[in-house]
């Protein structure tokens, strides 16, 4: 049975499964703005990033799909079939990956049959999810919200097994929740996303910067405010738009236009751009050369750049997911040991050539101790001729 299925029937039971807000831990301040201190709404942050910047899109599939799609060390095929699953053809590991990278918190349910065996892994929303604390502090339920529906689920069943794998970033502040990358490179997706409206405004309006109509009345009278009315209309009607960019104005008389010119600030708008997606891309981890973003020269080529992107980026966060998920499923998998299997990594080969043949060449080590500098598992004796 799904986790939708199982929420719907614990509400059309007669179980009471609603929340107790008296014991919801929802921390005051773990998304807030630092200037004005108002709530931080991720919903909102969430639509500006992912759905509406190009750049924060990319930077968090380019790390959610690399660690989806990274080789790891052979397992259990029981505990390779949790991890692996797939739904709709996006792994877990992806959506744990940018849960992470959005929210800053991934919550991973166990979903287990008749005899308690776990058979599915299930990853909820982070943003219905709030920890319900016990009386020392700790976490002992978790509360899931859809609508104004709640679920309790408890952390441990009767059996002490766990039933929700939590896994979070670090918050310096928190004891509850994680912090995101994406609270940090909030502004400045909010600048490169006005740079871009600022941008298709100028395009609507013949990519010129604007300019003023001076009226010289000369001895005549002023402008009355019918004329002034019906000025602002003409121009808004006739000469505003894409579709009449370069159209030619007629002005009576009394009227001329007087172009303004770019001011400093508006000059250095391809810069400001460049900058705030530059920032973007460095909240997320992603060095700003495989997002295609000019004037980067931090690495030398597109290889090492790649390469960056594993070390300093995918292996940590892949370490992180993984070995939650491990030590959540240790009742039933106790010696598993779930990792990317540096080997099969391409962008990784060269590292791994290095390091093979270094490790290859010292006489001083047995070949028990290299298998362990390599990390791989020890040969079993019995089976060495």
């Amino acid at each position: 049975m799904s986790f939708l299925s199982t929420l719907a029937a614990a509400f059309k039971g007669g179980a009471d499964h609603r929340v107790p807000l008296a014991r919801t831990f929802v921390s005051p301040w773990i998304y807030a703005d630092p200037v004005t201190r108002a709530p931080f709404d991720y919903a909102s942050a969430v639509r500006r990033a992912y759905l509406d910047n190009p750049v924060a899109q990319r930077s968090v599939r380019l790390v959610a799909e690399g660690i989806g799609g990274a080789p790891l060390v052979p397992v259990d095929p029981a505990l390779e079939r949790l991890v692996g699953a797939t739904s709709a053809g996006q792994s877990l590991l992806e959506t744990l990956a940018s849960q992470l990278l959005l929210h800053g918190n991934a919550y991973v349910q166990v979903m287990k049959d008749a005899a308690g065996a776990p058979v599915e892994l299930y990853a909820l929303r982070p943003e219905r999810v709030s920890v319900i604390a016990g009386a020392d502090g700790w976490p002992s339920a978790y509360a899931y919200k859809v609508g104004e529906a709640s679920l309790t689920i408890p952390l441990l069943d009767q059996d002490a097994s766990p039933n929700v794998i939590h896994i979070r970033g670090f918050h310096p502040g928190d004891d509850h929740y994680g912090a995101g990358c994406l609270i940090a490179a909030d502004r400045a997706i909010a600048t490169h996303n006005a740079a871009a409206e600022w941008n298709r405004t100028l395009l609507e309006n013949a990519a010129r910067p604007s300019g003023a109509l001076v009226y010289d009345p000369g001895d005549g009278a002023p402008l009355g405010a019918d004329q002034f009315d019906r000025l602002k209309q003409e121009l808004a009607s006739a000469y505003s738009g894409a579709a009449n960019a370069g159209r030619p104005m007629l002005l009576e008389g009394g009227l001329k236009w007087q172009a303004l010119s770019l001011t400093p600030a508006d000059m250095d708008f391809a810069a400001l751009k460049a900058a705030a997606a530059r920032d973007v891309a460095l909240a997320f981890g992603v060095p700003p050369m495989l997002l295609g973003l000019p004037g980067d020269a931090t690495y030398a080529n597109y290889r090492e750049a790649n390469r960056a992107l594993w070390r300093l980026t995918l292996l940590p966060l892949a370490g992180k997911i993984l070995s939650a998920i491990a030590e959540g499923l240790e009742t039933w998998f106790p010696a598993a040991r779930l990792a990317v299997d540096l080997d099969r990594v391409p962008a990784l080969a060269d590292d791994r050539e290095k390091l093979w043949s270094q490790v290859g060449a010292a006489s001083f080590l047995s070949d028990a101790e290299k298998r362990a500098l390599l990390g791989l598992a020890p040969l079993d004796e019995r089976n060495i001729s």
